[in-house]
């Protein structure tokens, strides 16, 4: 092993090279070591002169690429094919052939869905880096790097200090008068300042947004080298020339003292940003926005260590309400806001656990929001007695005679690399070998994360951190989206590998702007079987139990570990796990308490899961199995919609469409099901009378009780279409909070639901009334069109039609983008429908 890469010592290395016939080079990236020895030899009598090989071999073919990243395998099968000529045995044969049948195995994924990170819940970067339409941005250094895998239009990266440079040599060769470009405050301080000055020099027209988060983000939230506020920035740029500088926050007030500023700065609230961006756009020259706002991580951190105000606040989505439309997750791009398997269909949630309480999501244009002032998140078994942990037995640890590898997967931002740094820590209490290797990337915020613990008798046992394919005893999956990933994946091996799952479904990134992505956790488990065999394989709902046993999901890792050392499968004593998270020093009492629930889940699951329900229960919501459950739940419901008449409609339709399908396409009820469900989403429209009847004759309430505790209010965000104001930019009716009184004038408006559709419904009068009655009477006429020339060879397009309505969701101007696009594939597939019947009639 080299001591210094570069410049390589000659008389050693040529001293080490004598009487060698081969040397082998291993080194990541780019060929230091391996150009600097050649040059030293270059001259040595071929008779001596060994041959050295490393990034290629002799014939020019790759053997260890400077692309990616060298793994042990690689490095194995590139030691054993030059050692080959020399020696070779049935051992490492062996050992070839499992890797190459590794290789084989991964060739083709059998599940295509990937963990990729993303910006943490509340992040500044979720609004800064938005662009108005027609415009676009380029990137740099730091998390904001992720925009451009994001539907953000940026593009490119630099160096930091290069931040923009690019467009100097570009905006003279485009018709594109204008680019942002999204600058950290840490690279700012770094040599940003270089970049501003160079497009300054260059004369182009650029906004540079300089996000202000208060820390280095992207690899773990340091402080910024110096001292660096909000007005040195404004001082600082107006020194370099900029004359149009903008702060914008989430709290402008704070900066009411415009003395500590330069002459001209202003200064706006981000709800206005997207005005603000297209103000600043038009801009000759050089002009600046500084983003004021914490970085959320940051936010977190402080806050938990009472080193900044924890608003009061959470936010609460009535399922009932919802549409599913996704606005909410649309304006703050934000991974608390998660999906809800209901009756009638997805709905969304908040996560109460991770939700960092930037209330972006508020702004989407549904009124299920509800704002809870006062309340805390509830622990569900907070009432009952807690078991005595000193009574779990104690398990028999794994032994040593070879290093012990334990693989570790998760979502970055939860507390995978914790994890691995207890066991490490741990092991050194007990004077064991052990390395510790975290693949975290760009800090991998919401984005796969891994962790390789290696744990020996002695440290000279262990001769590589990575664990190499095939070798891992213990997989402890926090998450089984990375559980099951090829790289994961090709660390275990039947009859070794232990692999433990969480089975919860965490969202990925990609279900912020498809609503509708599926999570295919039947393919992952059964790609973690078919690899682990069913002997090896074992899951636990981990997040829901930790959750509701602890009130926060950070508690799921410390659980999971817990469950996997009383299985005995991990080779550290107790006292030294209980030592290492006492000498982390953060929540101690509760990572231990997390721990022994893990315990006592692997040895009395039944005990851990009562104790993990709800203390109060709702009234259980039915949820149907058949298509006589699906109608007459649907059924029950419209009448408590309007009235039993309205209910009737619904039912006539619903049985022509039965004796139709029984009648022309035996054997199957997939066109019943598909109008038993859609014609009532048309009929049961969300009209405000609706809205009232959903928050206060429904278990709304209850729902608040079970998930908050405390003493707390309930405020209401709405967007009355009578007096609600427009949004100047846009033309959108604009939110507002309303406070508690709205649940009464609720009651009261639910009361007048008899007038729906009447001459006496004021609010009937609308378009969007108007259009939602007209829809049901088009959706009528087109099924009985439908059903009255049903044969099996259309049967397929019938059911695609009575499903179009599922993608009608949201309010007001949602709405009307998703009726807009429903409508377009209404009519193709209809014109289709139609075309199919034509050429059968002249058949």
């Amino acid at each position: 092993k080299i001591g210094m890469s570069w410049p390589l010592e000659p008389s050693g290395v040529r001293e080490f090279a004598k009487g060698l016939e081969d040397i082998l080079i291993v080194e990541e990236k780019r060929t230091v070591v391996e150009d600097q020895l050649k040059a030293h030899m270059f001259n040595w009598d071929e008779a001596i002169r060994p041959s050295i090989v490393g990034e290629y071999d002799e014939a020019g073919n790759w053997m260890l690429p400077s692309v990616g990243e060298l793994t042990p395998a690689m490095i194995a099968k590139a030691i054993a094919g030059r050692l080959e000529r020399f020696f070779t045995s049935e051992q490492i044969r062996d050992r070839l052939a499992v890797l190459e049948a590794k290789e084989k195995q991964l060739a083709k994924p059998k599940v295509e869905f990937h963990r990729v990170p993303h910006f943490c819940s509340g992040c500044p970067h979720n609004t800064s880096t938005n662009v108005p339409e027609g415009s676009r941005a380029m990137a740099g250094i730091g998390c904001h790097y992720m925009t451009t895998w994001m539907d953000r239009r940026t593009d490119t990266f630099t160096q930091m200090g290069g931040e923009g440079v690019p467009w100097i040599g570009q905006s003279a060769f485009t018709d594109t008068d204008h680019v942002f470009v999204n600058l950290g405050d840490g690279t700012y301080f770094h040599s940003g300042t270089l970049a501003i000055r160079a497009c300054i020099a260059g004369k182009v027209n650029i906004t540079f947004k300089i996000l202000y988060n208060d820390a280095v983000a992207m690899t773990g939230g340091q402080p910024v080298d110096g001292t660096l506020t909000v007005p040195d920035i404004a001082k600082q740029v107006r020194a370099e020339g900029v004359q149009t500088i903008t702060v914008v926050s989430d709290e402008p007030e704070k900066w009411s003292d415009p003395g500590i500023f330069p002459a001209d700065v202003t200064f706006e609230h981000r709800d206005d940003f997207d005005a603000i961006q297209k103000r600043m756009r038009t801009v000759e020259g050089v002009s600046v926005i500084i983003y004021d706002q914490t970085c959320a991580a940051e936010k977190r951190r402080r806050r938990k260590r009472g080193l900044m105000v924890d608003p009061p606040k959470r936010i609460f989505i009535n399922d009932a309400v919802c549409e599913g439309c996704g606005d909410c997750s649309v304006k703050s791009n934000c991974l608390s806001v998660i999906p809800k398997e209901t009756e009638f269909g997805r709905k969304r949630q908040i996560d109460q656990s991770s939700c960092n309480k930037d209330f972006s999501c508020v702004k989407g244009f549904c009124p299920s929001f509800v704002t809870v002032h006062g309340g805390k998140p509830k622990k569900q078994a907070g009432t009952a007695a807690e078991p005595d942990f000193d009574a779990i037995p104690m398990p028999a640890l794994p032994g040593l005679e070879r290093p012990y590898d334990i693989l570790i997967t998760g979502v970055g931002g939860t507390g995978v690399v914790t994890i691995g740094a207890l066991l490490g820590m741990a092991a050194h209490l007990e004077d064991k070998g052990v390395t510790v290797l975290d693949q975290t990337g760009l800090a991998q915020k919401g984005g796969a994360v891994t962790a390789h613990v290696r744990i020996a008798r002695r440290p000279q046992d262990i001769f590589a951190v990575r664990i190499a394919a095939g070798s891992t005893n213990l997989v402890l999956g926090c998450d089984s989206v990375v559980a099951g990933e090829k790289t994961t994946l090709g660390k275990m091996r039947r009859g070794l590998t232990h692999a433990i799952i969480n089975s919860n479904k965490t969202i990925t990134s990609g279900f912020i702007h498809n609503p509708n992505q599926q999570f295919p956790a039947d393919d992952i488990e059964r790609s973690i079987r078919d690899t682990v065999g069913d002997e090896g394989y074992e899951q636990v709902d981990a997040t829901r139990i930790a959750t509701a046993l602890m009130g926060d999901s950070i508690a799921t890792n410390l659980f999971m570990l817990g469950y996997a050392w009383q299985q005995g499968q991990v080779p550290i004593s107790f006292e030294a796990l209980m030592r290492a998270i006492e000498l982390n020093g953060v929540a101690i009492e509760a990572n231990r308490k997390a721990f022994a629930w893990g315990r006592l889940a692997a040895h009395d699951p039944d005990t851990v899961l009562k104790a993990a329900e709800p203390p109060t229960e709702l009234a259980p919501r039915r949820v149907a199995k058949t298509l006589a459950d699906i109608v007459e739940i649907r059924r029950k419901f419209l009448v408590e919609y309007q009235d039993t008449a309205y209910a009737q409609r619904y039912l006539d339709l619903v049985n022509a469409v039965k004796a139709a399908e029984t009648r022309n396409v035996p054997g199957s009820d997939a066109l019943t099901q598909a109008v038993a469900r859609y014609f009532f989403k048309l009929m049961a429209y969300k009209d405000e009378y609706e809205v009232a009847r959903l928050y206060t004759q429904t278990d709304f309430q209850q729902q608040i009780a079970q998930t908050f505790e405390g003493d707390y209010k309930l405020h209401f965000n709405l967007a009355p279409p009578l007096f609600s104001k427009r949004d100047p930019n846009t033309g959108e009716l604009m939110k507002k909070e309303y406070g508690a009184w709205v649940f009464s004038a609720f009651k009261l408006l639910a009361k007048f639901k008899g007038l729906r559709g009447s001459w006496l419904d004021v609010f009937g009068y609308t378009e969007e009334r108007r259009t939602e009655r007209r829809l049901i009477g088009e959706y009528e006429a087109m099924v009985r069109e439908v059903i009255g020339a049903l044969v099996p060879e259309n049967h397929a397009l019938g059911v695609s039609l009575a499903e179009i309505p599922e993608q009608i969701r949201g309010y007001g101007h949602v709405k009307e983008r998703h009726l807009e696009a429903a409508l377009r594939k209404r009519d193709d597939l209809l014109n289709r429908f139609r075309f199919a019947g034509e050429q059968r009639s002249a058949a």
